[in-house]
């Protein structure tokens, strides 16, 4: 298959799903479904690009990312309210959840090298589990709100009222691709994860510091899942019925995140950034059907399932082992 037939396909969906969801509504309101589409889309890429850095570099598939970013977002509201200054409590926010990621790499993932990915898998979901648990045991259910000064702040584009924030997660969406690339492809510790991901035995045997270059990955895939968490935790970007801060439902965010890297088959970073904004698109559009919008949170698996039956003709399945 070349190369851009998949981008194709996925933009031929976004716009198969537009023509028939808009009906007779006018493009200003439809627009607005498909900016805030966008926006959400965005966070499902970054959540995938996260998975597919760490996946390629340990094979772990990490289902832990949702709890650990809402551990750091939680963290930073409660540092707000202790007085902290905003500016601070961000990096504050990705800094616990890129120490819990990597206490889960240092710590529980080697004794676990060895064993099957799914058993992986598995595995953290289980921290996960822990880590929510946690959460929820210290910040009870309550309302809260958790806003960025560019939530009132608007540019026209196209004729479209687009937010400061949304457009700042698209653009964010789009640059940490480029920068994850540049690393993987253009620098030596990024080459030592492509290798590792392929012939971790071999890289041994040439010198490849493992536990080093896997630290690394885990680390990375902490700072995405503690930005990706502090973005989806700001007021009324997920469609506006993210009215408070709620650690569940940005935990629960990494199952749309594991569609859209099925959609890059866990190694294509741009497939991951196109399946994942393809599918916050579907997603909107589908509120504007009422007789659609109830399946609203089972579209991003749809278009998942559509593209392995297409992409997967003469490729291995996703946790195939060699034979």
């Amino acid at each position: 298959m070349r190369p851009i037939l998949p981008y194709l396909g996925y933009a031929a969906i976004a716009i198969v799903a537009y023509l028939l969801l808009s009906g007779d509504k006018p493009i200003q309101v439809t627009g607005l479904f498909v900016v805030s589409g966008l926006a959400v889309g965005s966070l499902y890429a970054l959540g995938g690009i996260g998975l597919v850095v760490l996946y390629r570099a340990t094979g772990v598939l990490n289902l832990a990312s949702g709890a650990v970013g809402a551990f750091g977002v939680m963290l930073a509201w409660q540092l707000q309210q202790w007085g902290w200054p905003e500016a601070l409590t961000w990096p504050m926010a990705i800094a616990a959840a890129t120490l819990l990621s990597l206490v889960y790499g240092r710590v529980i993932a080697p004794g676990l090298a060895w064993r099957d990915p799914v058993v992986r898998a598995v595995a953290t979901l289980g921290f996960a589990l822990v880590v929510l648990g946690t959460t929820a045991f210290i910040w009870e259910d309550d309302v809260r709100k958790f806003a960025l000064p560019t939530d009132n702040a608007a540019v026209m584009i196209l004729g479209l009222r687009v937010t400061i924030t949304r457009l700042i997660v698209v653009l964010a969406a789009v640059a940490i691709v480029g920068l994850i690339w540049f690393y993987l492809g253009r620098t030596r510790t990024g080459l030592q994860m492509r290798a590792l991901a392929n012939e971790r035995d071999i890289s041994a045997l040439i010198g490849v510091r493992i536990l080093r270059v896997e630290s690394i990955a885990w680390g990375i895939a902490g700072v995405i899942a503690g930005f990706t968490g502090l973005i989806a935790g700001f007021t009324g970007l997920m469609f506006g019925d993210l009215v408070r801060l709620e650690p569940f439902v940005i935990t629960f965010m990494v199952i749309p995140s594991v569609a859209a890297a099925i959609c890059g088959r866990l190694e294509n970073l741009g497939l991951v950034l196109v399946g994942g904004l393809t599918m916050g698109v579907v997603e909107s559009l589908l509120t504007l059907s009422p007789m659609l919008k109830s399946v609203r949170p089972i579209a991003p698996f749809v278009i998942a399932a559509i593209v392995l039956v297409v992409m997967q003709r003469g490729h291995r399945l996703v946790f195939a082992k060699d034979e």
